[in-house]
């Protein structure tokens, strides 16, 4: 799997999700598969969220750096 030289590219994707954390990184990381080729890591740059007027979280929002492989 790893072993040869490789290139990688990170671009910023932001899921959300009212369901939690790991379900807005799920979600980002479920497009960015769906949309770019040869994903490969990612990392959480921060994460923040809505209040809604019950004082409750209504919504997470996480920012992720996702790195995809460039092409040969």
């Amino acid at each position: 799997m790893y072993g040869s030289d490789r290139v990688y590219k990170k671009v910023e994707v932001i899921g959300v999700s009212k369901n939690g954390v790991e379900a807005a990184i799920q979600a980002a990381l479920t497009k960015a598969h769906n949309t770019l080729e040869k994903v490969s890591w990612f990392e959480v740059q921060e994460i923040r969220g809505h209040v809604g007027d019950d004082g409750m979280v209504s919504e997470y929002q996480v920012i992720l750096k996702v790195a995809f492989q460039l092409k040969d």
